[in-house]
């Protein structure tokens, strides 16, 4: 139970961007939320697997991904790495999990992997991993590490490419909730929602840096393309 919810269980409440609301403790689950509380996820845990898929459609030599997460965020940390463990030998890669805590931990443990040939990053949405998106994307740019990350913002500060929600969307969407909510509907009849909106962002200027050659049929399904 959350900490607004301990002091009222009467006041409605429109969460966005709780990763797993049902482990958090703020709704009875995702369909029927039970409760007066509701509201969007930033993630569904299946894209998880296209992150994979996409860095080996970028960098198709890479054999062993690091993925980079948050072992303290509730769902993120196991469940989005699980999803990754899953389709990880349909594309031959041995996957080596980060769990990202503070600087100096990241950077001891990018530094490492990065001695092993044939590497690459995936980065996992989390808390954490936000807060220090500087760091590891100028990990990746220093050793020349393929990288995917989980938003676009990670690529406009020049990460090489992302693939996830719209990070603004869930907001215009909780206004619609909160709206009918003040018509009179309940937070415990409105499902919690995953995102619509996905993007595919690249930038060709780290790509450029890092040698790589973004494939055509990537760069045709790209919503942004930075250079």
């Amino acid at each position: 139970m959350t900490a607004v919810q301990q002091t009222s269980r009467t006041v409605p409440i429109v969460f966005v961007n709780i990763i797993d609301p049902v482990g958090a403790g703020y709704v009875a689950s995702l369909a029927r939320p039970g409760g007066n509380a509701t509201g969007f996820t930033p993630f569904e845990y299946g894209l998880s697997g296209k992150w994979l898929e996409l860095l080996k459609q970028i960098a198709p030599g890479v054999t062993r991904a690091a993925v980079l997460r948050d072992p303290a965020a509730v769902g993120s940390g196991v469940g989005q790495f699980a999803i990754i463990q899953a389709v990880a030998p349909s594309f031959g890669v041995e996957l080596h999990p980060i769990d990202v805590r503070d600087p100096g931990e990241i950077e001891h443990a990018v530094v490492a992997f990065a001695r092993l040939p044939n590497s690459g990053l995936i980065i996992v949405g989390a808390p954490s991993v936000v807060v220090h998106r500087h760091l590891i994307i100028t990990l990746a740019a220093r050793h020349r590490l393929p990288a995917v990350y989980p938003f676009a913002y990670f690529i406009r500060n020049g990460g090489l490419i992302s693939y996830g929600p719209d990070t603004v969307d869930p907001y215009r969407r909780a206004a619609g909730y909160v709206d009918r909510i003040l018509k009179g509907e309940k937070p415990a009849d409105l499902p919690v929602q995953a995102p619509t909106k996905y993007e595919l962002v690249i930038n060709l200027k780290t790509a450029k840096a890092l040698g790589i050659e973004i494939p055509s049929s990537v760069l045709a399904r790209a919503d942004e393309v930075i250079e």
